[in-house]
């Protein structure tokens, strides 16, 4: 993942498009801080699970600052906070379609044994786990809520 971010990295420097390159700086200074981090902790550089675990909490964060600007009707910073999502989202998994979702979901729930509803947490986590990035997590609870009733 590392090397196709720094390839990424390369090719937007010799298409001088600059919003690429200060996102894709902006993804490996997280990846660097992390590395740190976790040096400091004893611990190996960043996986490729903590990759994607980083580049989605980058999304989240794009997603919240594009709203707020939205709202204070800043529609330019908006955009660009749009626009660097897209870049970050090249890196992440492709999300499943809607009978990818329900084949997954009914999976999780028999993988769990979940008997109801009150094993709704446990098939959300292990979605969390398998999935990340790929499934959306407000109608897989529903998909999930539907098969546990």
């Amino acid at each position: 993942m590392r090397e196709k971010i720094a390839q990424a990295l390369k090719d937007a420097v010799k298409q001088q498009d600059k919003r690429r390159i200060s996102t894709l700086r902006l993804i490996q200074t997280a990846l660097k801080d992390r590395d740190v981090a976790n040096r400091a902790a004893g611990k190996d550089p960043v996986s490729d699970d903590e990759i994607l675990e980083i580049l989605l909490r980058m999304m989240k964060q794009r997603k919240e600052s594009a709203r707020s600007f939205e709202e204070g009707n800043r529609l330019e910073l908006a955009e660009q906070e749009r626009q660097e999502i897209g870049i970050i989202a090249e890196f992440l998994p492709k999300p499943l379609g809607e009978d990818d979702m329900k084949k997954v979901c009914a999976q999780v729930v028999q993988e769990v044994g979940a008997g109801g509803l009150r094993d709704m947490r446990r098939c959300m986590n292990e979605l969390q786990k398998k999935f990340p990035g790929q499934v959306d997590f407000g109608k897989a609870s529903g998909i999930v809520k539907g098969m546990l009733q």
